[in-house]
C-alpha cells in the first residue's frame, strides 16, 4: 500500500475506503493501514500467473484454427 518514495496515496485510498466500501469518513481513518489492506481485499488468492507460465501453457495447448469439437457448437 505504501510507496516508499512518497508514502501513501491518500486520495486514492479514501476513494477505496470511503466510496468503493462505503465508509464514514471517522471509520475510515479510525482503521489502521493493515485494516484497510485487509478490507481492500490485498494478499487474497493465488498470486497472478507470470509470462514464464503463460508461456508454458501456450506451448501445450496452441491455438487452432480448426474446431476441437464435433458439431454445430461446443455444448
Amino acid at each position: 500500500m505504501p510507496d516508499n518514495k512518497r508514502g501513501f496515496d491518500w486520495p486514492t485510498l479514501m476513494r477505496a475506503g470511503m466510496r468503493g466500501l462505503g465508509l464514514r469518513p471517522q471509520e475510515f481513518w479510525d482503521l489502521t493501514p493493515a485494516e484497510l489492506q485487509l478490507l481492500l481485499g490485498e494478499g487474497e488468492g493465488a498470486t497472478p500467473m507470470g509470462r514464464l507460465r503463460l508461456d508454458e501453457l501456450m506451448s501445450a495447448f496452441p491455438d487452432s484454427m480448426t474446431p476441437q469439437y464435433k458439431g454445430d457448437a461446443p455444448r
